[in-house]
């Protein structure tokens, strides 16, 4: 799939900028700081989100969170074979990936696992400080992932952007296709449960 870049000059300057100052010490601290992207670990918090849900019968929430992560994990690797574009660098004594780089899998993955995370945490917090800060946590801990990857010369500062984009969308289409589920969920609990009536209301009934 041919595609307009317009980042392509800076796609390519920083690339090139970090590839020549990369040392060992700098690989190491960006593959810690990339982890939270990797598939292994997302994996091990969708396994402890997924035994949560199941324990507490939150249906509609398991199936936001498995078809908002994996889903769009796998949507991003179709689109990787799809655009067919070839990573910075594929040579060198740090290079530990292979595949295509439009999108970033790391990013989006990042996106999509702590965008929902925030999504299911937000309404629990009545502090705004709380909510500011939780929100800025997950933003700087994607926005790290992203730099990670790049610095490594995993991606593309245009793959990297686009994933977070390509992430935040889809987090925005599964949460308005997921809506009529949960109301469908909570209409015929709400309509099933009848308000006690008062206790005198039903004296007078029986004594009439």
């Amino acid at each position: 799939m041919a595609m307009v870049n317009p980042l392509a000059g800076a796609d390519h300057q920083i690339a090139g900028w970090f590839h020549a100052h990369l040392s060992q010490a700098f690989v190491n601290l960006l593959r810690v700081f990339s982890e939270p992207g990797s598939a292994q670990w997302i994996g091990v918090v969708l396994f402890l989100a997924v035994i949560f849900f199941v324990w507490k019968r939150a249906w509609p929430a398991l199936v936001t969170m498995i078809v908002a992560v994996p889903g769009g994990m796998l949507l991003n690797e179709l689109l990787k074979l799809a655009v067919h574009r070839h990573r910075p660098f594929l040579d060198g004594w740090f290079v530990d990936w292979s595949g295509y780089s439009f999108a970033s899998g790391h990013a989006i993955g990042a996106t999509l696992l702590y965008g929902q995370l925030l999504l299911f945490l937000l309404p629990l917090m009545k502090s705004k400080r709380w909510q500011r800060l939780t929100i800025l946590s997950a933003a700087m801990l994607v926005m790290l992932v992203g730099f990670s990857r790049i610095a490594l010369g995993a991606h593309y500062l245009s793959d990297v952007i686009a994933a977070i984009f390509l992430g935040v969308l889809w987090l925005m289409i599964c949460a308005l296709l997921i809506k009529p589920m949960r109301r469908g969920v909570v209409g015929p609990v709400a309509i099933a449960v009848e308000e006690p009536r008062p206790a005198t209301a039903a004296t007078v009934e029986a004594s009439s």
